[in-house]
């Protein structure tokens, strides 16, 4: 794993407060947030409850707190700097699990900063924590190589295949797209284009207005 500069002022400035060095802005969190509450509002599912993980400088939550006041809002990460700075809990994903779980489960980033053995461990516990919909987003070797600018990307990671985060996810979510994924748990169906693979049969939910052939 490369050298990296730490999650500390020097890493938020850059990565996160920086417009000319930061890949995502307020901006691009709102677009991330009135995207993910549109495709799950089409699936039929509701989100009273958002766990973020990894907050960052708290784009994504600040949003919420305008747009949807009445959402019930977790911010965490890791970091102690970003904690007191953007007023987050301090939480290691790879070692905690709230007994709340949430409608919505956010996790930017984090994942490839772990090791093999704790990705695969926060993977459950975020799954643990998800009563419905989680949206992750995590690099691969890849993304790395073929799709992220590099100025603007810390490489300071574990990079995998991403194989390795579809068969952890796997044993928890269906794949529902662009980063979104449902708990096997969930009341909701899909139908079958909506998925990666073919949905499971363990959804008890009926697709509304779907004309039987």
């Amino acid at each position: 794993m490369p050298k990296r500069i730490g999650f500390d002022a020097d890493y938020f400035d850059r990565y996160y407060e920086s417009e000319a060095s930061r890949v995502y802005g307020p901006a691009e969190l709102a677009r991330l947030a009135q995207g993910l509450l549109g495709m799950i509002g089409w699936f039929g599912g509701e989100v009273g409850s958002v766990l973020d993980v990894g907050a960052g400088a708290g784009f994504l939550r600040d949003w919420f707190r305008q747009n949807e006041p009445s959402v019930r809002y977790v911010s965490v990460d890791a970091s102690p700097y970003a904690c007191r700075r953007y007023g987050h809990e301090q939480r290691d994903i790879a070692s905690w699990r709230a007994k709340e779980r949430f409608d919505l489960v956010v996790c930017q980033g984090v994942l490839p900063y772990l090791d093999d053995a704790a990705a695969s461990a926060a993977i459950d516990n975020l799954a643990a924590m998800s009563r419905g919909f989680f949206y992750l987003e995590a690099i691969t070797t890849r993304d790395l190589r073929e799709v992220c600018d590099r100025d603007k990307t810390d490489a300071a990671v574990h990079p995998r295949p991403g194989a390795f985060y579809r068969k952890a996810l796997s044993r928890h979510f269906e794949q529902v797209g662009c980063g979104l994924f449902y708990a096997k748990s969930g009341r909701l169906a899909f139908y079958e284009l909506e998925c990666a693979e073919p949905p499971g049969p363990s959804a008890v939910a009926s697709k509304a207005g779907a004309v039987a052939s």
